[in-house]
């Protein structure tokens, strides 16, 4: 690359600060911004950390998290006794989320910290912006499995979109 500077030209090369990342695939991520989160209005601060960090959006939508779908979503938990109240404090709004890029999915929990936010490192959404863990703000898949069944649950297929940002090879080698 080239520039010049009050009629001086200065050429260096094109450097870039991304890890090298070869032969990853990229995946996808269920994100849902919890009831808490949207009642704080820290949804732009937590989507910009993602989209400053390369990921892309492939889909989004406000929607209202009913018992009956957070019983699926949680379908796991069936029967221990946290659940109730799990559900009671995410029957709300959310914001549900479909990211994609390469590590997606190991990379979002790193962003996302602890799920108690006292154990969370620096630097990190549950770090920055909780105090208790039951009010984590945010939910993230944990393996490719949960995030193909969270995101069968909360979206229609041609709800999701996939296309290449521009600065992905500024991003990527």
């Amino acid at each position: 690359s080239k520039i010049s500077i009050y009629k001086q030209s200065f050429s260096f090369p094109r450097v870039s600060t991304a890890p090298v990342i070869k032969n990853m695939q990229v995946e996808q991520t269920y994100l849902m911004i919890k009831p808490d989160g949207i009642q704080r209005q820290v949804v732009g601060e937590i989507i910009s950390r993602f989209e400053k960090r390369g990921y892309r959006i492939a889909a989004m939508k406000l929607t209202i998290a009913t018992p009956a779908i957070l019983e699926e979503h949680y379908a796991e938990h069936k029967g221990k006794p946290f659940l109730p109240g799990l559900i009671e404090k995410m029957t709300g709004p959310v914001l549900c989320m479909v990211f994609e890029g390469v590590d997606v999915i190991a990379q979002a929990r790193k962003m996302m910290g602890s799920t108690r936010p006292g154990e969370a490192a620096p630097g990190t959404i549950r770090a920055d912006f909780c105090q208790q863990a039951g009010r984590n703000l945010i939910h993230g898949s944990d393996s490719a499995e949960s995030a193909k069944r969270e995101i069968s649950l909360w979206f229609k297929p041609e709800e999701i979109q996939s296309y290449k940002l521009a600065l992905s090879d500024y991003i990527f080698e």
